[in-house]
Parts: C-alpha cells; sequence; structure tokens
C-alpha cells in the first residue's frame, strides 16, 4: 500500500523578522507616546515663553 505525500509547509522565524517586528512594536508605542504628550508639551513651551525665562529659550538680543 503506497502512502500518499503530503506537503507540509513550514513556517520558519527569522531573526531579520522578528527584529522588523519589535521595531514596528518599539516605533508605534514611541509614536502612541509622543501624539499622547504632545499637548502638555505644547502647554510647557507656551509657559515657557510667556515666563521668558533666561535659560536659553529666548536668546537676548
Amino acid at each position: 500500500m503506497a502512502r500518499a505525500r503530503t506537503t507540509r509547509t513550514r513556517t520558519t522565524v527569522t531573526a531579520k523578522g522578528v527584529l522588523t517586528a519589535q521595531a514596528v512594536l518599539v516605533g508605534s508605542a514611541a509614536l502612541a507616546l509622543l501624539a499622547w504628550e504632545l499637548p502638555g508639551l505644547m502647554r510647557e513651551i507656551r509657559i515657557w515663553r510667556m515666563a521668558g525665562s533666561s535659560s536659553g529659550v529666548r536668546h537676548a538680543h
């Protein structure tokens, strides 16, 4: 009795694929954090400008 051949597709995870997935995850997390913090950063910049601090935000003319 002859056995039928079954073709198996083997999926291998390469190091390059893992690094690519990690880079996508880290990049998307960083982008989400920036989008989350952007309104607060804009508010802080506005406060620094109004305060006129001499810490180098504005250059003396």
